[in-house]
């Protein structure tokens, strides 16, 4: 594989897929757009670019040899917090859903137009760097960067939250939807504002994606996720993080 030359100005995207002709449309696009390209051909290669190189954002196919996607995701979110975009065949509902579950912040479905792959790829990006631009904010802020209701306690410095005291891991998209709803008690988010707000676009059809993350949140701080007591379903409406 040929070294990819790396401009530190720009944001760099691993795109990794087993078909060459897909990798060079999305070379040929991204860099139109003004983004490094990393590439890997298989699952192995992309953990080993993913963890040495650390990209912006990655572009992961979910077949593919060596190591499926599945297990790349997984393997990558051990130790890096950055966007993925899975790309999923049309017939693969399955893996879209077991993909948000490993810690995937998005999916496009082949075959994916290039413009909306790009509006996915700029949201992404974009919603990260706000996220970091406020942290570095908060670390200045003299005030205290914490939001507490009831037994859930969020650390806007430290991306840290605890149930009481008891620290959960979350990925940062986990933790962004808890710190929007934390932010407004007791008020009902409907999943259309959730996708707006936290995901940073419109997203239309499918909103499957917030319940995906929902359900990934509610089994990490909830002692019996068939009656939670901390984040609520409004049936028919949406979500919200109970007052007390």
């Amino acid at each position: 594989m040929e070294e990819e030359k790396i401009d530190n100005d720009k944001k760099t995207i691993l795109i990794v897929d087993d078909e060459q002709h897909i990798v060079d449309i999305l070379v040929y696009n991204l860099e139109k757009e003004g983004y490094n390209t990393l590439q890997a051909n298989d699952g192995l290669t992309a953990v080993d670019i993913a963890l040495t190189k650390k990209p912006d954002l990655i572009l992961l196919d979910i077949m593919l040899p060596k190591m499926d996607g599945l297990a790349v995701c997984k393997r990558i979110r051990h130790t890096l917090n950055v966007p993925i975009l899975m790309l999923t065949a049309k017939d693969e509902e399955i893996d879209k859903i077991l993909g948000l579950e490993l810690g995937a912040d998005d999916y496009v479905t082949k075959p994916f137009s290039v413009r909306e792959l790009m509006a996915r790829i700029k949201a992404n990006l974009r919603k990260a760097e706000v996220t970091l631009t406020n942290d570095k904010t908060q670390e200045r802020a003299e005030t205290s960067n914490k939001i507490v209701v009831g037994d859930l306690s969020l650390d806007l410095d430290k991306f840290e939250v605890r149930v009481k005291d008891e620290v959960v891991d979350l990925t940062l998209r986990e933790f962004e939807v808890l710190k929007y709803l934390a932010n407004q008690p007791g008020q009902v988010i409907t999943r259309e504002i959730l996708l707006e707000k936290v995901w940073g676009y419109e997203y239309y059809g499918d909103i499957r994606t917030v319940d995906v993350t929902v359900r990934r949140i509610r089994e990490k701080i909830e002692k019996d996720t068939s009656a939670p007591k901390i984040l609520i379903t409004k049936r028919g409406v949406g979500y919200y993080i109970a007052s007390k």
